[in-house]
């Protein structure tokens, strides 16, 4: 039976924090970047609670000069 891959929520968030770290990016920089109001939503993604959504990613890609596939972390 093949198995199908499976977001890993946590390990997402921890790949979106060492990203960050990475291009010496605060939540702050992200907040500005997305125009949130509010940090909330960049908190929860850091924290594997939710996942950004689609569109969210692929500027994170853009800003992490990287690939959505290399935000996102999955499991088997």
């Amino acid at each position: 039976m093949y198995k199908y891959p499976v977001v890993d929520l946590v390990k997402t968030g921890s790949n979106i924090t060492r990203l960050m770290k990475e291009n010496n990016l605060t939540v702050s920089d992200l907040q500005e970047i997305f125009g949130f109001e509010y940090p909330q939503a960049i908190y929860k993604w850091k924290r594997g609670e939710c996942l950004p959504t689609i569109d969210n990613l692929v500027v994170l890609a853009t800003v992490f000069k990287t690939t959505v596939d290399k935000i996102i972390k999955t499991n088997f």
